[in-house]
């Protein structure tokens, strides 16, 4: 691994690059490790702390209970828990019934009503019930940010830049605030595969910012292992996944449209090999998911999203300045700013950190990079902008009308990642290059000293914006009524609100039931759920016989107030035996 961290220049001590010498061989180990004990400090550790200092110790800091309390809102996190519960459950089954889940039933591809996340399989396979998937739900969360930061790292390691900017890059990644207004979408959160996917093909073809194409640094094991990178990331979902396997196919286009440009440099046999091999798989994984999110579209076609409906998602050129809720530093101060980009702020904050904004400014000035690929960036930040503001852009409508997929997707702000990701490679320059300048006009003595002290604070300050402000939520103990109740069930009440932690419940043995939360709700489920309010009418009981569900478990405190409070006072009928379990009831249906 310490081959992937190899700069065409390297330099001494944190951040002066100098011509020759290898860099420390633990490097990579250091930044992989490093990475993990970030994010916990960044995650777990400091924020509570630091909440404490800025409200005076009015509310004493607390290190939150990891298997009890989940990270987040506590709904769409819920959710994402079961999702890698049941890729993992799906797995020691044999993959049998991946698809279809325990819930969402009788949908035969109710995983992809979300991003499935598959590409956290491994962790699914440790630990059961509900404990064990929250547990693993939030070491799952703390190393999406440890992945993100090392994959930035990788990557501008890779293309040139000192350690120290590299860092920068890798914070400003990881740690960008706009971030933080998807903690309840993992899916989302996990961008680390990309970076590092960049990094590993990079240096796989030999390629550097500062170099080049450099044939005796071609490396076609490196560049497999980008592409099974590359194939895992797409594995957990298109929400990001998508826009990725779009620009890697346009890099892939630029890079052999640049290689005919170029007289056609000779390839090594193996790279050819590797990039066929792994160009195969990724494709291949690329497709495999995608036909199971085309069996939803076919079914659906209402899954696709109107223009109208995508407007009602989409930020505006304010949003760039503005903050999610959960940013420790500035989440308040924006109160009214993200109140003023109407519903669904969260989707439409798109802060990547004023730090990152002066960084990048910088970096189009004083730059180890040239002024070609600086423009390059910066046109490239500019698209990527102009895309992600939707419907209030002049770019996204091609892309919607014209690109298959993100006729699909309702949230054209995530695209932001793709502008971040330039901004920290302009900003990496702008350190790199500062590093250089101090070297030069100091003492030799002093050089190593000075670097870090124009560069080390540049990288706090990043982290120091990035400190996120998120909660901590205990949930109820799982229903006893839910393990005794016969499959297929429905869970009252059922919305998008409760059904979340109902999956989350069932990860305890996995029952059948009908209960589910997506982004799409398909007709048949509202229909059910609307019918349910009538329980136990002839009309819901005609429903639940006709999709073989056995049996109603009604959860006597969260029912109270609710359009499905009918539920508690059934009367005796013939087809419906009542239990009474605990505080809840089940309605075993005949």
């Amino acid at each position: 691994m310490s081959d992937l961290a190899t700069d065409p220049v390297t330099e001494p001590s944190v951040a002066e690059p100098k011509p020759a010498g290898r860099p420390h061989r633990f490097e990579a180990l250091i930044a992989t490790v490093g990475s993990v004990l970030l994010a916990i400090a960044m995650v777990w550790l400091i924020p509570p702390y630091a909440k404490d200092l800025m409200v005076g110790g009015v509310k004493p800091a607390t290190i939150a209970d990891p298997v009890h309390t989940i990270i987040g809102d506590g709904g769409d996190t819920t959710a994402q828990a079961w999702l890698v519960a049941w890729d993992g459950h799906s797995l020691l089954h044999g993959l049998r019934g991946l698809w279809a889940t325990n819930a969402f039933y009788p949908e035969k591809y109710g995983l992809a009503l979300n991003d499935s996340l598959f590409g956290y399989v491994p962790a699914g396979l440790i630990g059961t019930g509900v404990d064990a998937a929250i547990l693993r739900y939030n070491i799952l969360f703390v190393l999406a940010f440890a992945l993100a930061f090392l994959g930035g790292y990788a990557l501008l390691r890779q293309l040139g830049a000192g350690r120290v900017a590299a860092g920068v890059a890798g914070a400003a990644l990881a740690y960008a605030p706009w971030r933080y207004g998807h903690v309840g979408h993992l899916n989302i959160l996990s961008t680390g595969g990309i970076t590092l996917a960049f990094a590993m093909l990079a240096r796989g073809h030999g390629w550097s910012l500062t170099h080049g194409y450099r044939r005796d640094r071609v490396r076609p094991g490196w560049a497999v292992a980008g592409w099974l990178v590359a194939a895992w990331q797409v594995s957990l979902g298109f929400g990001i996944g998508l826009g990725f396997v779009y620009v890697l196919a346009v890099v892939g286009l630029g890079a052999v449209l640049g290689w005919l440009l170029r007289g056609r440099p000779p390839l090594t046999r193996g790279l050819v090999i590797g990039d066929l091999v792994g160009g195969l798989l990724f494709a291949a994984t690329t497709l495999y998911f995608a036909y199971a999110y085309q069996q939803v579209r076919e079914s659906y076609p209402a899954v696709t999203r109107s223009w109208d409906y995508i407007a009602a998602f989409s930020p505006t050129p304010r949003s760039l300045l503005v903050a999610p809720l959960f940013s420790l530093p500035l989440g308040e101060l924006h109160n009214e700013a993200r109140a003023a980009l109407g519903n669904a702020d969260n989707e439409k904050v798109m802060l990547c950190g004023y730090v990152l904004y002066l960084l990048a400014f910088g970096g189009l000035f004083l730059s180890a990079w040239s002024v070609r690929q600086r423009l390059v960036l910066l046109a490239g930040t500019v698209v990527g902008v102009l895309c992600a503001l939707g419907t209030n852009g002049p770019l996204y409508r091609l892309i919607y009308l014209y690109v298959p997929g993100f006729d699909g997707s309702r949230t054209p702000g995530r695209l932001i990642l793709w502008p971040t990701i330039l901004l920290a490679i302009l900003a990496a320059g702008f350190v790199t290059e500062l590093a250089r300048f101090a070297h030069r006009v100091t003492l030799p003595e002093f050089r190593t000293t000075a670097a870090r002290v124009v560069t080390v604070p540049l990288l706090l300050l990043v982290l120091a914006e990035g400190l996120p402000d998120l909660a901590h939520v205990r949930l109820p103990a799982e229903p006893a009524a839910m393990a005794q109740a016969t499959g297929p069930m429905i869970v009252l009440p059922s919305d998008d609100g409760i059904d979340s932690n109902i999956m989350l419940w069932s990860t305890a043995g996995f029952p059948t039931m009908v209960n589910g939360v997506a982004s799409y709700n398909p007709p048949q489920r509202q229909a059910i759920r609307d019918v349910m309010q009538t329980f136990p009418s002839a009309a819901s009981l005609d429903m639940l016989r006709q999709q073989g569900v056995r049996s109603v478990v009604v959860l006597r405190d969260r029912v109270v107030g609710t359009p499905f409070e009918a539920a508690l006072s059934v009367p005796p009928m013939p087809g419906i035996t009542r239990r009474d379990v605990g505080l809840d009831i089940i309605y075993d249906i005949s």
